[in-house]
C-alpha cells in the first residue's frame, strides 16, 4: 500500500479545485408564421446576449419562413423578429450544451395596423470557429494530432497516454476495466473486433483524426462493452478542390538488450526499424467529394520477451523464457464519394481494405531450478494473414429544420484469418515436429437507421439495427513424429449471431437542468457448432432479450459548476475467439483454449460527477461504482498428472469495480499548459469455482480477491515561438488484481518535438516513448496445484522521427 499512498494524495489533491471543460456551439433553427399559420420569408432573425443586449448573430429567413443559426455558444439569449409591416417581436431563448441542434417552436408575428414603417435593420452574419477538441461529463475528445510524444506508432500506442486510458496486455483498458468497445466511425468492425479489441497495435496513428471516450453510453451505442466505448475516428477533408497530406514516419526501437536471454536460443531483436508512409487525397467541386486515405505501418519488435518461474505444489521448479521476434506490415486504404444530391440528401459510398501480415519467430527454453539442465526447447514460426474488406452505403435526409435527420446505413464486412504455425521440439532423448493451419471467413451484414429531431430544449433519437454475423473456422493439425499436438481437438466449428435491436432516446436541457434517458432493448441468439468428433466439447448456443436502459441527471449550481448522476446496464458477450474450442500452442506449455458453454456477462453502472471551469482550465472528477454478474475471465489449471497449464474462459461469478476519476487540465501560460489525470480503484473478485473441462475435467476454486489500484498521468505541452511545440508525459501504473493473481506497478516517461515548416504546410516531429525504459510487466499467479511469476521485457522504448506537408 505504500506505492498507493502518494497516488492517494495527489487524487484527493484534485478534488479540492475542481473545473470543468469546455463546451460546443449549437445551431438553432426555426420558422416566423402570421396569424393565418402562413409562413413569412425575408424577415429578420437577430439574436442578442440577454445580459447586455449585445448583438450575437443575425439572418433572415428563407422562402418558406424558416432561419437559421449556426456557432452560438451555450447561454441564455433573446431573438428580435422584425419586418416591415409587421410588430417586431421578442422571444426568449435558453442554449444549453447537450444538443448540436435546437429547433424552437414557430414564432408568430402580427400585422402593423398603425402602417407606420418599419426601419429594417441591416443583418450580418458572421461565424466562429468551431472548437474541435471537446470534453464533457459523457463524452471526450483528442486530437490524435496534439499526442506528440506517440506520432508515427500504432493506434494502441496513441492510447496509451490519453487521459482516462491504460494498456495492459495489449489490450486498452477504461478505469481499470478491458471490457471496451472499440469502434472506427461510429461502426463496430473487423479491423478493431466485433466486441473483442484487435489489431489496435498495428492500426497506424496516422490514419486516425481523433479519438473519443465514452464511459457512460447512450441508448444508441450498441449495449455491448460494459467499461464504455472508444470510437476511433478516421481521416477525412472536404475541403474545395484539390487538397490532401503525405507523410513519412521513421523509427527504431530495442534500443539496448534488457536481459539476456536464458542458454542456447536465437538472439532477441534489437535495434528494431519501423516506417510507415502515408497519403490522403481529397477532391471536392460542386455536389461530389471524393476521398482516399493510405497508410502503410512496417515494424519489427520485440513482441514477448518473459521470464517465468513455475513452482509446483509438489516442489518442482521450471525456468523459462518466452521470446518472440515479430515482423508485422499493416496496410488500410479506405476510400469513397460523398454525393450531394440537394440541399437535403447526401449519399455516401465508401469502401476499406486491410491488409494485415505478422511472422513470429519464437524460442521457448524450460530449464530447472539452477539452470544447469535443459528440460525442453520450444521452437515456432507463425505465418499470420488477416485480410479486411468492407464496404458501407450511407444515406442522410435533412429535414427542414437544422439538424433534423435521418440516417440509412448498410454495412459489409468480409474478414479473413489465415494462421500457419510450424513447431519443432526439443527434448533431451527426442525431437519433435508439428504444424497446424487455422483458415477462418467471417461475414458481417449491418442494417441502421437512425432518426435525430431538434426540440427547443432538447432532442428525440430513435433507430433500429440488424446485424447477421457468421464465421466458419477450421483447424487442420498436422501432427509430425514425437507429436505433442492435440489432433482430436481440430476440424471445423461454425459460429452465428444475429441482433437486432431497437433504441429510443430523449435528451432534456433548460437553465438549470439536464436529462437523458433512453432504452436500448436487443435480442441476441448465438449458435455455435462444432466437429461432433471433438473429444471434449459440443455444440451449444444461447439466446436472450434484455433491455438496457440509459440514465443522467445534471443540476447546473451556476454558470460554471454542474452536478451529475449516470446509470446505464451493459453486456458483453463472448467473441467467437473466447468460445473456440481449438487449443492454442504459442506458449508450449501454457495451453489456452475457448469455452463454448460461456455466458454473456451482465453489468449494472452508477456514477456522480461534478465539473466546475475557470478561464484558463478545467477539472473534472466522477465517482463511480460497476457490478458484474457472470464476470468472464481466464481460468487457469493443470490436468492430473501434468505439469502443462490450460487458461481456458469461465463465468467466475461477481466482480465489483469504484473508483474516483479526476482530469484537471490548466493553461499556466502562453508557453506552458499540463493535464493530469488520476484514477483511484477497488477491484474484488468474489470466490467462486468453475469446471475446467479440457484436457479433462478438473474443478479450480478461488478466494475472495480485493485490491485497490488506480494509475496516474502528468502530460505537459509546451508551445514556443515559430511553430515549434513539446510534450512531456509520464505515466505511473500502481499494483493491480488480475485472474488469479497481481500484476505489479509500472511507470514510463515519453516525450516529443514537433516544428512546423514551410509556412505552416509541412511539419517534423521527433519522439520517444518509454525514454528511461522502464516499462516493464511483472505478474504473480496462483493456480490450482501450481503458482508462478513473470518478468516481460518485452519493447517498449521507441526512437521516431517524422515529416507531413499538407496541400
Amino acid at each position: 500500500m505504500n506505492t498507493i499512498k502518494p497516488f492517494l494524495f495527489l487524487t484527493i489533491l484534485f478534488f479540492s479545485s475542481m473545473a470543468m471543460a469546455q463546451v460546443s456551439s449549437v445551431t438553432v433553427s426555426g420558422i416566423v408564421i402570421n396569424k393565418n399559420k402562413a409562413a413569412v420569408p425575408y424577415t429578420n432573425v437577430i439574436l442578442k446576449d440577454t445580459k447586455d443586449n449585445a448583438f450575437v448573430l443575425g439572418t433572415i429567413t428563407n422562402e418558406e419562413g424558416r432561419f437559421s443559426l449556426a456557432e452560438v455558444k451555450p447561454g441564455n439569449y433573446h431573438l428580435e423578429i422584425s419586418l416591415s409591416g409587421y410588430v417586431s417581436k421578442e422571444h426568449p431563448l435558453f442554449i444549453g450544451s447537450l444538443s448540436p441542434f435546437l429547433d424552437i417552436p414557430s414564432i408568430e408575428i402580427e400585422s402593423n395596423t398603425s402602417e407606420k414603417e418599419t426601419k429594417i435593420e441591416e443583418v450580418v452574419v458572421t461565424a466562429s470557429k468551431k472548437n474541435e477538441i471537446g470534453n464533457q461529463l459523457d463524452k471526450k475528445t483528442y486530437s490524435v494530432a496534439d499526442n506528440i510524444s506517440q506520432s508515427g506508432g500504432s493506434v494502441l500506442q496513441s492510447m496509451q497516454n490519453l487521459p482516462g486510458i491504460t494498456v495492459q496486455d495489449g489490450k486498452v483498458q477504461l478505469r481499470g476495466n478491458d471490457k471496451v468497445t472499440v469502434l472506427i466511425d461510429g461502426k463496430q468492425t473487423a479491423l478493431t473486433g466485433f466486441g473483442s479489441q484487435t489489431g489496435l497495435d498495428n492500426i497506424p496513428s496516422s490514419a486516425i483524426d481523433k479519438i473519443e471516450i465514452i464511459n457512460n453510453p447512450s441508448s444508441k451505442y450498441d449495449a455491448n462493452g460494459n467499461a464504455g466505448i472508444i470510437n476511433i475516428i478516421m481521416k477525412k477533408n472536404k475541403q474545395n478542390g484539390w487538397n490532401g497530406k503525405v507523410g513519412l514516419t521513421t523509427g527504431l526501437g530495442s534500443l539496448w538488450e534488457r536481459k539476456e536471454n536464458l542458454p542456447g536460443i536465437r538472439p532477441q531483436y534489437t535495434l528494431t526499424p519501423k516506417i510507415n508512409p502515408s497519403v490522403s487525397l481529397n477532391y471536392r467541386k460542386d455536389k461530389i467529394n471524393i476521398f482516399l486515405q493510405a497508410d502503410n505501418l512496417y515494424t519489427q519488435t520485440l513482441n514477448k520477451n518473459e521470464f517465468v518461474t513455475r513452482t509446483y505444489d509438489d516442489g518442482t521448479i521450471i525456468n523459462s523464457q518466452l521470446k518472440r521476434n515479430r515482423n508485422t506490415n499493416f496496410l488500410t486504404t479506405k476510400a469513397g464519394i460523398d454525393w450531394t444530391i440537394d440541399s437535403q440528401n447526401t449519399l455516401t459510398v465508401s469502401g476499406m481494405y486491410g491488409s494485415e501480415k505478422i511472422i513470429d519467430r519464437g524460442d521457448q527454453p524450460f530449464f530447472n531450478k539452477d539452470l544447469s539442465q535443459r528440460l525442453r526447447l520450444w521452437q515456432f514460426l507463425e505465418d499470420e494473414l488477416k485480410t479486411t474488406v468492407m464496404a458501407s452505403v450511407a444515406y442522410q435526409h435533412k429535414f427542414k429544420e437544422a439538424g433534423h435527420l435521418l440516417n440509412v446505413g448498410f454495412n459489409y464486412t468480409f474478414h479473413r484469418e489465415d494462421e500457419k504455425y510450424f513447431y519443432d521440439n526439443y527434448l533431451p532423448i527426442s525431437t519433435g515436429t508439428d504444424a497446424f493451419k487455422l483458415l477462418s471467413d467471417e461475414q458481417v451484414y449491418d442494417f441502421n437507421v437512425d432518426y435525430v429531431k431538434p426540440l427547443q430544449y432538447g432532442r428525440i433519437e430513435a433507430g433500429i439495427k440488424l446485424r447477421n454475423r457468421s464465421i466458419p473456422t477450421n483447424m487442420n493439425f498436422i501432427p509430425g513424429a514425437n507429436s505433442v499436438l492435440d489432433v482430436n481437438a481440430g476440424g471445423w466449428a461454425d459460429y452465428k449471431e444475429l441482433i437486432p435491436a431497437v433504441y429510443g432516446n430523449y435528451v432534456f436541457e433548460n437553465e438549470k437542468w439536464e436529462a437523458e434517458l433512453g432504452v436500448r432493448l436487443e435480442y441476441v441468439k448465438i449458435q455455435y457448432d462444432v466437429n461432433p468428433n471433438h473429444p471434449t466439447y459440443k455444440s451449444d448456443g444461447y439466446n436472450y432479450t434484455q433491455p438496457f436502459p440509459n440514465m443522467r441527471l445534471a443540476y447546473k449550481l451556476n454558470d460554471r459548476n454542474k452536478l451529475s448522476v449516470f446509470y446505464n446496464r451493459r453486456v458483453d458477450r463472448p467473441n467467437e475467439v473466447d468460445i473456440r474450442i481449438f487449443p492454442k500452442y504459442d506458449d508450449a506449455e501454457i495451453i489456452k483454449v475457448g469455452n463454448p458453454a460461456l455466458r454473456p456477462q451482465f453489468t449494472n453502472s452508477l456514477e456522480l460527477g461534478y465539473k466546475h471551469n475557470w478561464d484558463n482550465g478545467y477539472l473534472y472528477s466522477a465517482a463511480y461504482h460497476r457490478f458484474s454478474n457472470g464476470t468472464i475471465s481466464r481460468i487457469s489449471s493443470t490436468a492430473p498428472g501434468s505439469t502443462l497449464i490450460y487458461a481456458i474462459f469461465q463465468n467466475a461469478g461477481k466482480s465489483f469495480n469504484s473508483g474516483i476519476e479526476a482530469i484537471w487540465n490548466q493553461k499556466v501560460s502562453k508557453v506552458y499548459s499540463f493535464n493530469v489525470n488520476g484514477n483511484l480503484y477497488r477491484n474484488q473478485i468474489n470466490a467462486f469455482t468453475v469446471e475446467n473441462l479440457y484436457p479433462v475435467p478438473n474443478t479450480f476454486s478461488a478466494d475472495q480477491q480485493t485490491a485497490v489500484s488506480g494509475n496516474i498521468k502528468f502530460n505537459n505541452t509546451f508551445k514556443f515561438a515559430k511553430g515549434f511545440d513539446a510534450q512531456l508525459t509520464a505515466v505511473y501504473l500502481a499494483p493491480d488484481i488480475i485472474p488469479q493473481g497481481k500484476i505489479s506497478s509500472r511507470f514510463s516517461i515519453d516525450m516529443g518535438v514537433k516544428k512546423s515548416v514551410q509556412n505552416g504546410k509541412g511539419e517534423v516531429f521527433l519522439n520517444a516513448s518509454d525514454l528511461l525504459n522502464t516499462m516493464v510487466v511483472k505478474k504473480q499467479i496462483q493456480g490450482s496445484g501450481f503458482q508462478y511469476t513473470s518478468n516481460d521485457y518485452y519493447e517498449t522504448q521507441v526512437i521516431r522521427l517524422g515529416y507531413s506537408y499538407k496541400f
